[in-house]
């Protein structure tokens, strides 16, 4: 199942972006698009499905679009060609009125530059979506609190922005975003300003409340190690095109071309691949037994202590799912595509 279903997704900027669909159509690059014709390509032919209650991560260098696109997942921009599926139904086709209701209840967005509103305080910025909803102050205030003690900022209800740190303030746009409870949550390069110990400390609470909430979550993000450290699924672009869609170990093991083999080439391999990406599936146990979540790093201690050189892989309840050796661990860690 799908929460959110991204089908042949054009967006050009300029006087005729309709009109230059047929030079797209063609293959004409984006930049001869705009020397040639004086539109910028946002995005070129998006198709993506992005999997209910899990992070997908869309990540790529300035320029590439990933802001756009998670534009269009709320209808902040419009598209020049394409549709946008959100169970079942196309939000680019609905109504003033229904988008209202989607943004109100379905689909929440926390902003790289927090977004909060300077002259209301940390509750009142907080329970602002639910007073939008219609939620009376008493009930709005009571679910603001609640999301105030879950990131960490009880006592500082009262408090403006102003007088907050960094860290503080996307701690709240945080907050705001989950008060709504919408299913969707919208993060457009959320922690990108934030210092790295602080940036780290925002992955960890979200992905502590992910565990618990089980969100649909569309992260923007131009950093690799970001992206390889929350993302169930992730997707990198390049001039408004898809380059390559999978697991943080698809993307270690099997980079498409040149473009991600250089973003991933300062990855700690062993500690992000899962021993269970490259295992050889078998029923017959072989050696000591890892469990099939543990990482290659937290592996090869016990492989590489073995007669054999070689562990079988279970489950958590003892099955046997396949073996390691040794040469594949070495040849993971070290970057040799088969």
């Amino acid at each position: 199942m799908t929460d959110i279903s991204i089908q042949n997704l054009y967006k050009v900027y300029g006087n005729n972006p309709k009109g230059m669909m047929k030079y797209l159509l063609k293959g004409i690059t984006k930049k001869d698009l705009l020397e040639e014709h004086s539109h910028v390509l946002g995005l070129r032919n998006i198709n993506l499905d992005i999997k209910s209650k899990k992070i997908h991560v869309i990540m790529g260098l300035s320029g590439s679009g990933k802001s756009t696109l998670i534009r269009h997942l709320n209808r902040i921009i419009e598209p020049t060609a394409g549709r946008v599926i959100v169970d079942g139904k196309n939000i680019i086709e609905i109504s003033e009125d229904e988008l209202r209701e989607f943004r109100r209840y379905k689909a929440s967005m926390v902003f790289q530059k927090f977004g909060l509103l300077p002259h209301r305080t940390v509750i009142q910025n907080v329970s602002y979506g639910l007073l939008i909803q219609g939620k009376n102050k008493i009930e709005a205030n009571q679910r603001a609190q609640k999301w105030i003690d879950r990131v960490a900022l009880t006592g500082f209800e009262n408090n403006y922005p102003h007088q907050m740190s960094g860290g503080m303030q996307q701690r709240v746009g945080l907050a705001r975003a989950l008060a709504t409870d919408a299913g969707i949550l919208l993060m457009d390069e959320a922690f990108s300003s934030l210092d790295p110990l602080i940036r780290t400390n925002m992955q960890d609470m979200l992905l502590d409340l992910q565990k618990e909430l089980n969100k649909t979550i569309v992260f923007i993000t131009h950093d690799i190690n970001e992206a390889i450290r929350i993302g169930v699924n992730i997707s990198i672009l390049r001039d408004g095109s898809i380059i390559q869609t999978g697991s943080p170990e698809d993307i270690l093991l099997r980079p498409k071309d040149n473009y991600i083999t250089d973003f991933i080439k300062d990855i700690n391999r062993g500690r992000v691949i899962k021993i269970s990406s490259i295992m050889k599936k078998t029923n017959i146990a072989n050696g000591p037994k890892i469990l099939f979540n543990k990482s290659i790093e937290e592996a090869l201690p016990i492989i590489a202590s073995t007669s054999d050189s070689c562990a079988a892989i279970v489950d958590d309840k003892g099955k046997t799912l396949g073996t390691v050796s040794l040469d594949s661990v070495i040849a993971a860690i070290s970057n040799n595509r088969n």
